[in-house]
């Protein structure tokens, strides 16, 4: 038992759904996108997209990636992603039939290597079937060149499962043409549980999308296409309606706390002893705080370190996806920053109810002595 867990999630209480429980109730429509459901999908397209484009909810964030990716594939063997991500990733590519093919990331805000990528596009050409970008622990990465690649007709999935409430000037994927997939995860920034959203400007894929999650019905109940079963049952989209209400305190709570972080990191000189942040832009609906450790330093060791301090922390994405057992025959270029950022990842805790006291403790435990 750690004094300080690395997550502990905060969903709203029963008393914020409990109206939402009883219109389920009187409807007795528990699923197969009912009331709750369109009003949750409108009011995050309104709150969220400032009415532009269109979104269908899933039951999660990985059946929204294998939705994403078997309606926007094109023909062809390999989807294009970072290894540094998380093993839904390659996984979702694979349940579509397809081959992963790693990029290694850049050394900044720790996405995907674009130029890397670009040179893998000229060299396979049209086997590659789609590009799988990772917005890496929810930041506000760069969607230009991945609109580009759209009108290249080079389809572009973007995993941005932690990004839901991220921002810079507008809502992170705003108006983006190809699919954009977030996640509603106990964990997440917007957590109800278990849950999922992908959006898009394109509205026929959006259909398409939906009529798959649906066993691929069409009005007639007959199946259409290759489909699943990835609804979002009414009770969730119940806590997913309530948490829109709180959705900008608990934000704003988030952001406190890394504003914590930051003011302790500067006091304390980390970043002039070899401490690394990530670069981010905007605002972010931050899980957890990222940094690396300094060179040559182990991760593990801090780890360890604030362990016996009673402080839970975790080393996200070590391994990285090419040296997991299922994916390590796959096709990559060199991983050289990706190994290297793995093998000084710590992510520190981020909960809605800590306070400084607890940064405190956190940044002070990683520098004690013994």
């Amino acid at each position: 038992m750690f004094d300080i867990p690395f997550l502990r999630p905060k969903l709203v209480v029963k008393e914020d759904y409990i109206d939402y429980l009883k219109q389920i109730d009187d409807s007795r429509s528990y699923t197969n996108y009912g009331a709750l459901n369109t009003s949750f999908e409108q009011q995050l397209i309104h709150d969220l997209f400032q009415d532009e484009g269109h979104a269908v909810t899933v039951n999660n964030a990985t059946t929204g990636l294998i939705l994403a990716i078997s309606q926007i594939k094109r023909p062809g063997k390999y989807a294009l992603m970072p290894s540094f991500t998380f093993a839904a990733t390659p996984l979702a590519a694979m349940w579509c039939g397809l081959e992963p093919y790693f990029i290694d990331v850049n050394d900044r805000n720790w996405c995907m290597n674009e130029e890397l990528l670009e040179q893998v596009i000229q060299q396979l050409g049209d086997e590659v079937a789609v590009v799988v970008p990772y917005a890496t622990f929810g930041t506000n990465m760069e969607t230009k060149y991945y609109e580009a690649l759209q009108e290249r007709n080079i389809p572009v999935v973007i995993d941005a499962a932690a990004s839901i409430g991220s921002r810079l000037n507008q809502h992170f994927g705003q108006g983006f043409s190809g699919a954009v997939v977030f996640s509603f995860h106990a964990t997440k920034g917007f957590g109800i549980g278990e849950g999922g959203l992908i959006y898009s400007s394109d509205k026929e894929m959006i259909n398409r999308v939906r009529q798959a999650s649906n066993f691929g019905f069409n009005e007639d109940r007959e199946s259409m296409q290759r489909g699943l079963n990835g609804k979002v049952s009414e009770y969730a989209a119940a806590i997913g309606l309530a948490t829109l209400h709180v959705f900008h305190e608990k934000k704003r709570m988030r952001e406190q706390i890394y504003d914590w972080y930051m003011e302790e990191i500067e006091q304390m000189g980390l970043l002039d002893l070899g401490w690394q942040l990530q670069e981010v832009r905007g605002s972010v609906a931050y899980s957890f705080l990222s940094l690396l450790c300094p060179e040559k330093s182990s991760n593990a060791y801090f780890v360890q370190k604030l362990a016996k301090q009673g402080i839970q922390a975790r080393t996200y994405f070590t391994p990285s996806c090419h040296k997991q057992t299922a994916f390590q025959y796959y096709p990559r270029t060199s991983l050289h920053v990706t190994e290297q950022i793995g093998s000084r990842i710590i992510n520190l805790p981020l909960w809605e109810d800590m306070d400084q006291g607890h940064v405190q403790k956190i940044l002070r435990g990683l520098s004690h002595e013994g």
